[in-house]
């Protein structure tokens, strides 16, 4: 069939969110949260069939998010998401006394929309259409992210290889923030008379008033302002390989790349590990602690068993991190499934309850508890 599959079925991938691990540089969520403001402002225009400006959209976004916006930005947006507007040079735009002319030319948005989003035979742009694009745009950041990141592993020694289907969070020594910054796309420019026109006009207005030195630099300003040029695309730094430091001298060579090839092992299983897993493993990490805490619970009520939620209450109310009840049960239930001698749930009638073998040796059900971890970390 030659017809597009539904909407629901196209943009399924941008319902996941994000991972946590995968976290992004400061500029980009600024540049995130730019993209969503042009989003809101140009969403309202474009519904009201009004002609969308960079002016427009530009005073709006700086008074929502207090930060400049500028022409750059739009460049940076459409370097990331290609397909999220179309760009113009347009005049005979009305101003309404935003201190341009009618005959001055003007940067214009039109946002990109299927077939199928129209209203009443026209495109409109959707509060559901809205969140799909924020998505896309923030899964494109990461997707950048993530190739500066592949070209940091591959020049670690040793390198290091993880499928990106399978990343979960960064190599711990990779720096987010030192990403280097979006190159802008070229935003369309006026003709090239009117470029070179406008330039030519702030040359007659300054003449007299400049000395012949300030006079011959504007005028080449204005011929190279008539010219078109892509800037240079910034390069990504790719980390120097790691070199053996003084403190290894004398150590065998392949010692010491047996060493790296298991410390490699390890960071990409702490790269690929599932997120249920890794709340698994912060769990497993409490429950050495929380082991002390229970005991001292079941000592101080004097009982052989308490109700689920009296003992999820102590236990909230005694350890040093807070957490929501159910968190709580969900730790007191590990503790049933990792030591079902020590303690124990039994369902009667409405009511579950937590049984906990005092006599017990704290020591040994700690070394238990730390050995569970340890392994859990191993895989």
């Amino acid at each position: 069939s030659s017809e597009k599959p539904p909407a629901y079925q196209r943009f399924h991938t941008l319902a996941q969110d994000l991972l946590p691990g995968l976290t992004l540089p400061y500029k980009f969520k600024v540049l995130a949260e730019m993209f969503r403001s042009v989003d809101t402002v140009a969403g309202m225009l474009f519904n009201r069939s009004e002609t969308i400006t960079f002016s427009k959209v530009k005073q709006a976004v700086q008074d929502m998010m207090r930060k400049q916006f500028e022409e750059r930005h739009i460049g940076q947006i459409k370097a990331v998401y290609p397909n999220s507007y179309r760009l113009r040079q347009e005049k005979n735009i009305p101003t309404f006394g935003n201190g341009m002319k009618k005959s001055d030319y003007q940067l214009t948005l039109e946002p990109v929309l299927g077939e199928e989003e129209k209203v009443d035979g026209r495109p409109h742009l959707s509060a559901s259409r809205l969140l799909q694009r924020r998505k896309e745009f923030n899964h494109n950041l990461v997707n950048i992210v993530k190739q500066h990141h592949k070209a940091f592993l591959a020049a670690l020694n040793p390198p290091m290889v993880v499928p990106e289907e399978k990343l979960t969070r960064w190599h711990p020594r990779f720096n987010v923030d030192e990403v280097p910054d979006i190159t802008p796309a070229e935003l369309p420019r006026p003709p090239q008379e009117d470029r070179l026109s406008t330039a030519q006009e702030v040359l007659s207005a300054a003449r007299g008033s400049l000395t012949p030195k300030m006079e011959k630099a504007l005028a080449n300003l204005a011929l190279r302002s008539a010219e078109t040029g892509a800037g240079e695309p910034a390069v990504s730094k790719a980390p120097s390989p790691a070199s053996t430091s003084s403190a290894l001298k004398g150590v065998s060579q392949a010692l010491l790349e047996r060493i790296r090839a298991k410390e490699a092992q390890k960071l990409q299983a702490l790269m690929t590990r599932d997120v249920r897993q890794e709340e698994r493993l912060t769990m497993l990490g409490r429950l050495p602690a929380m082991a002390r805490v229970l005991r001292n619970v079941f000592v101080a009520e004097k009982k052989q068993a308490l109700t689920m939620e009296a003992a999820c209450t102590r236990m909230s109310d005694s350890y040093d991190v807070q957490m929501p009840l159910g968190e709580m049960e969900k730790h007191l239930r590990l503790f049933a499934e990792l030591l079902p001698d020590w303690v124990e749930i039994h369902t009667m009638r409405t009511d579950t309850y937590i049984k906990l073998d005092k006599g017990k040796d704290l020591g040994l059900i700690t070394e238990r508890l730390t050995k569970a971890v340890k392994e859990a970390e191993a895989l």
